[in-house]
């Protein structure tokens, strides 16, 4: 039997061309998290051949509400380790570069000095997104980014469109202000809702030094937050 017997059903909708130019592509995920986990293995799941991912955070009690590889008997373990076998339980000849290194401005030129034909950022401090952002605009990577996907119930809202076209979310907001003391100002793509956040679902952090609050979530939204900056990916490399 074919090895990629698999994807039938994906040949079947997109056509044989296309999956053979989904498995020419190489796709980065930074982030491995309620977004970041959903987005890579829908990535996977598509056939693209070759695939980076990026993330040194363990699963702890708290992400079981909301991510992939949170599980009661996968707490304490690497987050790339465990997305890893994942990806390779489903595409055994997908080729895969982990990197389990933690999200610094320092580490990011380094990170993104490959050729990728696409690349997600799922990445939520602040500080190391704006400066992801950055390289990746600056190296001229198709880049889609996530935006603020906590303090939300309501999927029907979330948009995807160029940053400088996002609304009502004050992450994204804030990601704007950044990238225009650096002179960006549109040229990628974000995922974002312009939902209300909902009161009292933000409280303030002591003892983080990454994080300055937390926001309330629930199971679905990163999911979807993710499955759609995956769609964009796959649309905009076989329609490119």
């Amino acid at each position: 039997m074919d090895e990629n017997h698999w994807l039938t059903r994906t040949e079947l909708l997109i056509g044989r061309e296309k999956t053979d130019k989904l498995a020419r592509s190489h796709v980065l995920v930074a982030g491995l998290g309620g977004v970041g986990g959903y987005a890579a293995e829908a990535i996977c799941r598509t056939g693209v051949g070759e695939m980076t991912i990026v993330d040194n955070d363990v699963v702890s009690t708290s992400n079981r509400n909301r991510q992939l590889l949170a599980l009661k008997s996968t707490e304490g373990k690497n987050k790339a380790d465990l997305m890893a076998e994942r990806l390779l339980d489903i595409n055994p000849r997908l080729q895969l570069h982990i990197l389990k290194v933690y999200l610094k401005d320092e580490k990011i030129p380094e990170i993104l000095n490959s050729k990728f034909d696409y690349v997600v950022d799922a990445i939520d401090t602040l500080s190391p997104k704006i400066f992801f952002i950055k390289h990746c605009f600056e190296s001229g990577l198709p880049l889609v980014s996530s935006m603020g996907s906590g303090g939300r119930l309501d999927p029907s809202q979330i948009k995807v469109s160029d940053v400088s076209e996002s609304y009502g979310c004050q992450f994204a907001q804030v990601v704007r202000k950044k990238l225009h003391g650096w002179g960006i100002r549109s040229g990628f793509k974000v995922v974002f809702s312009p939902e209300p956040v909902m009161r009292d679902s933000v409280v303030l952090t002591d003892n983080s030094p990454n994080k300055k609050s937390t926001v309330g979530t629930i199971s679905y939204m990163p999911a979807i937050f993710g499955l759609t900056a995956a769609s964009v990916v796959i649309r905009d490399l076989i329609d490119g």
